[in-house]
């Protein structure tokens, strides 16, 4: 990685984002925390310096389970994203999310079991609010460009983001849409976490390929019908990050960004030096 290198917008989703950036390069990251899920790819939307990242890597090899999402957030952090957008695939929990509708959810419920979803620990103890786990401005944000485009967009549900890699079955899927949640995925939660500790700005473009499988009347879900509704939304998500990335404004400040400023219950003199140059980027401006 360049000195030169920098981005104010971040993009994580499929390689179909590739071809949205003008005069794309190829950037290489090491972490703290080991090596990002891909390299980014460095260019620009609309004049604005943009980072992609695609998250299961080229070819969609790495499962949900496996996503190093503390790397990949934190090279964001390194190029100095200030804006994260993503987008995931998800399954409808509800009759009138329909497949090809976008949902821009506000709420997350956590099914995982086993993935890292914090920087801290190992010496530093920190306390990250997280109420609401989506940036309100870049959600609207996404909402209007998607409804101004003419795609069915839903502001506003709450996205269950479950362990995987197996689809959900039948009795889990009835008990969510008992529980009220809208929308079911495997990627999300622990993105919107790091991010909120990186104190980076985040929001999700759901994009609906399925009803899970409680809807007795379709199909169960297949990894056709959703290879197949993912090549139909992507069009759609990139139009809307082509709408958007433009219109965040580059002075604005936001609650995201100052997330951890009182986080942190360790004494910073109980810090060790490892910890502090594994952290520096993300609260080094806190603890000095």
């Amino acid at each position: 990685m360049a000195a030169s290198d920098s981005a104010r917008v971040g993009i994580i989703g499929g390689s179909g984002f590739y071809e949205l950036l003008d005069d794309a390069r190829e950037v290489t990251i090491e972490t703290p925390f080991g090596a990002p899920s891909d390299s980014y790819f460095l260019g620009e939307i609309g004049g604005v310096p943009v980072a992609f990242l695609a998250r299961h890597a080229r070819g969609h090899r790495i499962p949900p389970s496996e996503v190093n999402f503390r790397a990949n957030i934190w090279g964001m952090k390194k190029l100095g994203v200030e804006y994260v957008l993503s987008a995931t695939a998800v399954g409808s929990l509800r009759e009138d999310f329909k497949p090809l509708d976008i949902v821009v959810p506000d709420q997350l419920f956590d099914r995982t079991k086993a993935r890292p979803s914090t920087f801290f620990g190992d010496g530093v103890a920190a306390h990250i609010g997280f109420a609401d786990p989506f940036c309100a401005y870049v959600s609207q944000q996404v909402v209007d460009a998607g409804r101004a485009l003419g795609a069915t967009v839903h502001a506003g549900g709450t996205y269950v983001c479950m362990e995987g890699p197996q689809f959900s079955t039948r009795a889990e899927s009835n008990v969510y849409r008992q529980l009220g949640f809208d929308v079911i995925g495997m990627t999300n939660l622990q993105e919107a976490k790091l991010a909120r500790e990186a104190e980076l700005c985040y929001a999700t473009m759901a994009l609906v390929t399925d009803y899970d499988v409680w809807h007795e009347s379709e199909e169960d879900v297949s990894r056709e019908q959703i290879f197949d509704n993912v090549r139909r939304n992507v069009e759609m998500a990139q139009a809307i990050v082509r709408r958007v990335v433009p219109e965040l404004d580059p002075a604005r400040d936001c609650e995201c960004r100052h997330a951890a400023e009182f986080a942190i219950f360790t004494q910073p003199d109980q810090i060790s030096g490892a910890a502090r140059e594994r952290l520096d980027l993300l609260i080094g401006k806190y603890i000095r």
